[in-house]
């Protein structure tokens, strides 16, 4: 159920900052038709950092209903509390997503029996499929490949989204996790690379905007297809690049949003694309095919 392309998707806002539910809608909508193979509410791309506790649940009871059982929903419910994480995962389940992705709890700086403790907690709490999320750039905490193993043995807690890019990791993860934990890449720009490595798929902010060639590009790979999935892959390098010349999800909502498909809403802290930038945007979309 959990491979492929796997879409972060954004949070569709406007510019009072409200959600926009038909634009959330229209996107869920097209994911499905585009052939994106899972989606991921409310994680770092839908802008979990800036909606309350309400907001989360309530988009993804929404993202859930849209899907309408069409495609796969795992839910963002990551927090730097464990009490908050266990409600949030809570509330996924009672809106019958399909699993939870929880982020390593971020600005603690949490030891590694930290984090075992903490992702522990929460499985034992809530008996949903739970992957882990590893993402030392933003949390400013490494989950190391024993920590994750030690995880792996917990029923529930079925792989971990590993967004550091070091494509060593994947050995690591398979060796000490074993073959039925789910390995999956939260970095686009080596998602090809993982993959290839015997990665199970990818969570993707260039899935947003070009959820077709993503698809394509992540089963090429998993059949073992090099030359289909590098053709694929060198049309969406630029992408893959600047959509994160910004932090994420400025980009990829700046392009969503000159694609036509969402309007121009985002959350202080967070800031419009800065205008110099806007030109590499438009010419990674228009190498890609995509405008």
């Amino acid at each position: 159920m959990f491979q492929g392309s796997i879409v972060a998707l954004v949070t569709p806002m406007r510019l009072d900052g409200s959600v926009d539910e038909s634009s959330l809608r229209d996107l869920v909508d097209w994911h499905v038709e585009q052939g994106t193979d899972a989606i991921v509410a409310v994680g770092t791309s839908g802008e979990s950092a800036t909606l309350d506790e309400k907001e989360h649940c309530k988009v993804i009871r929404q993202v859930v209903d849209f899907s309408a059982g069409r495609i796969p929903v795992i839910a963002g419910t990551g927090a730097n509390s464990t009490s908050e994480a266990i409600s949030l995962t809570r509330c996924a389940a009672q809106a019958g997503a399909d699993a939870c992705l929880l982020v390593t709890p971020y600005y603690n700086k949490p030891t590694q029996e930290g984090l075992f403790l903490h992702h522990k907690a929460v499985a034992e709490a809530v008996d949903i499929p739970q992957l882990l999320y590893n993402v030392p750039g933003r949390t400013a905490c490494d989950m190391l490949p024993q920590t994750v193993a030690r995880l792996a043995q917990i029923s529930n807690i079925i792989g971990i989204k590993e967004a550091t890019g070091k494509l060593e990791r994947v050995a690591q993860l398979k060796e000490l996790c074993g073959p039925d934990f789910l390995l999956i890449s939260g970095d686009d720009a080596t998602t090809r690379e993982f993959v290839l490595l015997g990665g199970r798929g990818c969570i993707s902010v260039t899935a947003n905007v070009a959820p077709a060639a993503m698809h394509r590009m992540v089963a090429a790979a998993l059949r073992g297809d090099v030359a289909e999935a590098e053709s694929i892959d060198a049309k969406l390098a630029d992408l893959h690049r600047s959509l994160f010349l910004e932090s994420n999800p400025i980009p990829v909502k700046w392009a969503l949003e000159e694609m036509g498909r969402i309007p121009p809403g985002l959350r202080l802290p967070l800031t419009r694309l800065s205008e110099q930038y806007h030109d590499a945007v438009r010419q990674a979309l228009s190498r890609a095919g995509i405008i």
